[in-house]
């Protein structure tokens, strides 16, 4: 039923201009739609994102986004932190870090937030 249709990611934030400063300007993601006083619409490759406010924002403690980089991960790890990135590391058996990269065999991934708390990540290998 659904398997041939696009899906779109979405994001609870507090504040728009925050987000947008963010999405926009620190991870560099297009505006697609900016109408409306309570959602952006960010284009990302081949999907997009909506970012809407919401006084639930920041409560998901799991990953609520993720991008496969794939070989360019520790490049773009590299500029995000230059941007001001704090990236967060966990601690799981079996796993080592490289800097702020966690590598999990041919796999690797790196943590970071956004300004309300969600949980991205960046995976390559």
């Amino acid at each position: 039923m659904l398997g041939d249709k696009d899906v779109i990611a979405t994001v609870a934030v507090k504040d728009l201009a925050v987000a947008r400063k963010f999405y926009e300007g620190t991870l560099g993601l297009a505006v697609a739609d900016a109408a409306g006083t309570e959602a952006l619409t960010f284009a990302s490759g081949h999907a997009k994102l909506i970012v809407y406010r919401s006084q639930y924002a920041g409560t998901n403690q799991a990953t609520a986004l993720n991008w496969n980089v794939g070989d360019g991960l520790e490049k773009i790890v590299a500029a995000l932190g230059d941007k001001g990135v704090k990236f967060e590391h966990y601690d799981f058996p079996g796993v080592t870090k490289a800097g702020d990269v966690h590598v999990m065999g041919p796999f690797k991934s790196a943590w970071f937030k956004d300004p309300d708390g969600n949980i991205i990540a960046l995976m390559g290998g």
